[in-house]
This record gives structure tokens, sequence and C-alpha cells, in this order.
């Protein structure tokens, strides 16, 4: 499948007119192609994103991707009106590496040309909502941290029967490079009932990471889709926190690799769904 990453979204820049400046920015994954052009915010719509990503596939060898990944909210619906009538299916993802390096790079760009603002910009940044609790009775039974070695982990999810997967190729640990013995920390929850109703929401609200906050008290927070935040647990025990810190520890030593498990109980005779999951840089 054939795919491009894309942002359009206002800059720090202004025209002679000092209307405000937005930019379409593409490329592919390996970004061996690169796109962009700028248009005035009153020019910024579905109609013109459409002629320029024509474009973008005119000096594209390849012609127009299968798929646009966009990690921007507000650049979503545009883009999914915008490639609609393209045949080109729109995916909703954090996971943009390379579009978010291009972006990066244009910034430090932007400073020298005339039409820079000064105004302080974050090409990155997004407004994230406070956290949601999750929905009432899907709460699990119990839930723990946990790890396992990178070699068992991946026996675990290819011979396990697992009804609900989400294991993305590049986040499997030994493509990531990561040694077989080497502990991959996981927050396990035992769903009693619930367990496929908890594993069905999880996998349509796309989970992409699990992150301990300390305070008053201590959360698991669960980060997915594009900014969606969601209270896993809440907790004041101090052996819990620890291990919360254990495996935030471990998160760091294995380039931010870790996983949710979901399963009716702690028998190890059925699972219900796992996904692999990937600290965000």
């Amino acid at each position: 499948m054939k795919t491009w990453q894309a942002d359009f979204y206002r800059r720090p820049l202004q025209d002679e007119q000092n209307r405000p400046l937005w930019e379409l920015l593409v490329c592919d994954p390996d970004q061996t192609f690169t796109f962009g052009a700028l248009c005035p915010q009153s020019e910024a719509n579905s109609v013109w994103l459409k002629r320029q990503l024509e474009k973008a596939a005119a000096n594209n060898d390849k012609g127009l991707p299968d798929q646009l990944q966009v990690f921007r909210p507000q650049s979503l619906s545009l883009l999914q009106a915008a490639c609609q009538p393209l045949g080109v299916t729109v995916q909703p993802t954090r996971n943009t590496v390379a579009l978010k390096q291009q972006l990066l790079q244009r910034t430090q760009e932007y400073s020298t040309l005339p039409a820079y603002t000064g105004e302080a910009y974050d090409p990155l940044g997004l407004d994230a909502p406070p956290p949601n609790p999750m929905p009432d009775g899907l709460i699990g039974d119990k839930w723990g941290f946990t790890a396992l070695s990178a070699s068992d982990l991946t026996d675990f999810f290819t011979h396990e029967p697992i009804p609900i997967q989400t294991i993305p190729e590049d986040l499997q640990p030994l493509i990531m490079g990561l040694p077989s013995t080497m502990p991959i920390p996981g927050v396990v929850i035992d769903g009693g009932r619930r367990s496929m109703s908890l594993s069905l929401w999880l996998q349509e609200t796309n989970p992409v990471s699990l992150n301990y906050i300390s305070g008053a008290p201590d959360g698991l927070i669960l980060e997915a889709s594009l900014v969606d935040r969601w209270v896993v647990a809440t907790f004041e025990d101090s052996d819990v926190a620890a291990a919360a810190q254990t495996f935030e520890q471990r998160k760091q030593q294995s380039k931010g690799l870790h996983f949710l498990l979901v399963r009716p109980d702690d028998s190890g005779m059925t699972h219900t769904g796992i996904w692999l999951l990937q600290q965000e840089s």
C-alpha cells in the first residue's frame, strides 16, 4: 500500500497583504518524496487541497497514494473532503514520524523567509483535552503492571489465539532491534465478563500509549486516537506507585515500546485483546 503523510495548517507566515498563510506539507514515510504549497487563509479549503494533491501526484512518478496519514485534528476534515473524490483513504494516526521530522525542519527555515511573522510557533503542538473517565460498565475486575521479555512477548502474540490484536509490524520488538531478553513493560486488565466489551471499546478508541502520572492520587492514563485521553485507573498505594515507576523506566529502555493485554481472568487459559503501544517521543 502506497502511503503519504500530510499536514495542512496555519504557519508563522503572512503574504504581502498581511494575510495569514496556510501550508500543505506532504511526504512519504521514507522521506524520498516531499511536496509543499502555501495559500492565504481565505483559500484554505478542500478544493484548493484537492488541486495541490493532484499536483503532488504529478510530481511523483507513482501517482496518488492509497492512503493519507494525518496527525492533526484540525487538518482531518479538510483533507478527508479533498481525498474523497480522489479515491484516497485518510487514516488519522499519531504515527507520522517522517512528516513530523519534515515539519521541524521547515520550522527552522521559516525564520529565513521574508514572510516570517516571528510569532511563537510549535509545529507539533496539539491542544490535548483533560482525560475523561472510561465509560461506565467497562472497568475490569482488576489490573496490574507486568513485563515480558521481547522474545516471550513475540511468541505470545504470535501463537496465542487472541481474538483482538493490534500488532503493528514496526513495533514488533525484534524488528525494533531490541534484545530478545529485554523486559517489555505492560499493563494487564482482568476484565471478567466485560472482557470482550472492554476490548472492543479499546479497539475502536485506537490506543497509542499508557502513561503513569504522579499526583494525588496517581493515575494511569491511556492516550488514544489523535488527542483523546482516558483515565484507566487512579491509585494511592505506594507499592503500585513503585511498580508504575518501574513501568516508566522500562519504557525508556525499550524505546518506548509497551503493551496492553485484556483477559477474562488470571488463569492464563484465554486472552481477549492485545495492543503493542509506543510512548510518543
